[in-house]
């Protein structure tokens, strides 16, 4: 059994090196993926939806560089 782990905003910034502003941007244009309510003012991201958005970025790469 694989555990989802939840990460929040700093995290999903340091990881994908993308701004906080960048991140919630691109949530409302449906090109990352979309926070988790954990509470009344707590959100977090999936680390596997955040994986998974980082390897669709390096397929494309990919695929321009073809």
């Amino acid at each position: 059994m694989t555990t989802e782990r939840f990460l929040r905003l700093r995290q999903v910034s340091d990881i994908t090196g993308l701004p906080q502003s960048s991140i919630y941007e691109a949530i409302s244009q449906g090109n990352f993926p979309r926070q988790v309510r954990l509470g009344q003012h707590r959100v977090a991201w999936l680390e596997s939806e955040i994986r998974e958005w980082q390897l669709e970025r390096i397929s494309e790469r990919d695929e321009v560089a073809a």
